[in-house]
């Protein structure tokens, strides 16, 4: 079934021109992926799962997100994230403070998350995701592009800044209770860069980023 922006995959797909294979996600029909226009996505004969999807300037789009990104959380470690006012005293806490606070407290195994999975695994994936698609933007070949994608892959799994937000906004229930809580520009810049980083991963498609990879890799 073929239709506008849309294509159905057949399961007995033979043609020389679509050798590519790959196991539905939701039922591991295993289907040859066919050559898609832009704007247009394919989905499994059997389930109706979306395998792969193309867009238009997707790539372009997906780094433009992750230089905003890593912008974002630059200012996010520069500036002060919260303030606590109670009883006349204020007490400013900064990003990177969170873990110092954590581990003078005896958390030091929170500490170490907070540093590893909401400062070093986001920076380090927003870095790999640069890295590969500044070449694959600009239509270059270059080297490492594979390793870069194990590394976008593997590090996307550890990076938890979502969880980071929601537990920031239940620990702020909590204590307007108590205090005055004021965010501060790097909370904002924070919720930027989280915004950022998830629309640049929603706009890359997995089988179209790999396809553009092994065109461009020396």
């Amino acid at each position: 079934m073929i239709g506008i922006g849309h294509r159905s995959i057949p399961e007995d797909d033979t043609a020389e021109d679509t050798p590519q294979y790959t196991a539905c996600p939701q039922c591991d029909l295993l289907i040859r992926l066919p050559d898609l226009d832009a704007d247009c996505k394919a989905t499994c004969p059997r389930c109706a799962t979306v395998i792969t999807a193309t867009r238009r300037d997707g790539l372009q789009f997906a780094l433009a997100l992750s230089l905003a990104a890593i912008s974002l959380l630059v200012v996010a470690n520069l500036f002060p994230f919260l303030s606590f006012r109670a009883s006349g005293l204020e007490q400013v806490m900064s990003l990177p403070q969170s873990a110092g606070v954590l581990y003078e407290q005896g958390n030091r195994l929170l500490a170490l998350f907070v540093l590893l999975f909401i400062l070093a695994a986001p920076a380090l994936l927003l870095l790999c995701l640069i890295l590969l698609l500044t070449p694959l933007v600009r239509r270059r070949p270059a080297s490492g592009l594979r390793l870069l994608g194990r590394a976008i892959a593997i590090t996307q799994t550890w990076c938890m800044v979502e969880v980071f937000l929601v537990g920031v906004l239940v620990s702020f229930i909590k204590i307007a209770a108590m205090a005055t809580v004021v965010f501060g520009m790097s909370f904002w810049a924070f919720v930027g860069f989280a915004l950022c980083l998830t629309g640049a991963l929603s706009v890359l498609d997995r089988h179209q980023l790999w396809s553009a990879i092994e065109e461009s890799e020396v």
